[in-house]
């Protein structure tokens, strides 16, 4: 009985504990809806228009996973999420997936109980100047007052750049973003500094934008990762395949327009990104054969998300640059589906 009891202790002992959310795809499915955090009020990325309807790339992907998973993209609520509550929020099961802008690091891969899931977009801190003061560069800045939010990797990154280049400023620090932007466009500093996509929807909300310009320089490399829980592995497999397959379908040229064209390719690499091949990709990771053309369909692929939510075709205007595909001058591309 004594070796019995000790065997089962040794046992207990050396088995893995049990994941935090080992069942997270079912309690999606039974609850009919995946819950997303999003930024909320940043425009391009995630926002609610007066209609009540949300647009943006972070919503384009929750919308994308929904489509995956029900054949639906409207089965998602989107929750917004403050800085200080996103993780809390990720770990406890509030929320399934956070896709709202948070920048990959070390220490919050390492140390928050997260798992990053991929880049959805390349980001860097930049300034935004008016157009009348002309300021060149950001060395021009030295000596003048540079708005920046307080207490956060932004002020760490231009008190760091400053320093480095052995340049003066005046930081005027104000406690959150749109405070600081306020107190820019009031006049109360030369410039404002940011990561660029946060910037470039600020100014998409002036009637007077075209007054307001980028410097050239990019102070620091901001990676805006999608994130889930650690714990559940099938979860996490699910929120990054759903990722790739929009940058897949980019890269392949399969668009939300020519979907239905494309299923009558000839091409391998088509045929088994869209389940039309003998193999089940879907399964593996508990969804169906045509998951990725439910996505495409209802969605788009990365590329399509991109120009209409903060590209060439969106009141933002950015260039893809790094978020352009590897054949295209940028440096998002996915690992195959076969």
């Amino acid at each position: 009985m004594r070796l019995g009891l000790l065997a089962l202790s040794v046992l207990a002992v050396l088995a893995p504990a049990a994941p935090a959310f080992a069942d997270r795809l079912d309690t999606v499915k039974a609850r009919g809806a995946v819950l997303c955090g999003v930024s909320g009020s940043l425009a391009g990325f995630s926002k609610q228009g007066t209609d009540g309807n949300w647009a943006g790339l972070e919503v384009d992907y929750c919308r994308a996973l929904a489509a995956a998973i029900f054949n639906d993209p409207g089965a998602v609520r989107f929750i917004p999420e403050a800085d200080g509550q996103r993780w809390t929020d990720l770990k406890s099961g509030a929320i399934d997936v956070l896709a709202r802008a948070s920048t990959w690091t070390m220490e919050r891969d390492a140390d928050v109980g997260v798992a990053f899931v991929g880049t959805l977009f390349y980001d860097g801190q930049s300034f935004l100047v008016r157009k009348q003061s002309n300021l060149g560069t950001a060395h021009d800045l030295s000596g003048q007052p540079v708005c920046v939010e307080a207490n956060t990797s932004a002020a760490l990154n231009a008190e760091d750049y400053f320093a480095t280049n052995r340049l003066t400023y005046d930081p005027v620090t104000l406690e959150g973003h749109d405070a600081g932007f306020a107190a820019f466009v009031a006049g109360k500093c030369v410039a404002y500094t940011a990561d660029a996509s946060r910037l470039a929807a600020d100014r998409s909300t002036l009637s007077n934008a075209a007054d307001y310009v980028f410097l050239p320089e990019v102070i620091s490399n901001e990676p805006l990762a999608l994130s889930v829980a650690l714990g559940d592995d099938r979860w996490f497999k699910i929120a990054r395949w759903v990722y790739f397959a929009m940058l897949d379908a980019d890269e392949l040229g399969v668009t939300q327009k020519n979907i239905d064209e494309m299923v009558g390719s000839d091409s391998a690499e088509v045929k088994r990104l869209l389940g039309l091949g003998e193999e089940d990709f879907g399964s593996s990771i508990g969804l169906s054969k045509d998951w990725v053309y439910r996505i495409v369909k209802a969605v788009g692929n990365y590329g399509e998300s991109f120009d209409r939510n903060v590209g060439a075709s969106s009141p933002l205007g950015l260039p893809p640059g790094l978020n352009a595909l590897w054949k295209d001058g940028g440096i998002q591309y996915a690992p195959p589906i076969r």
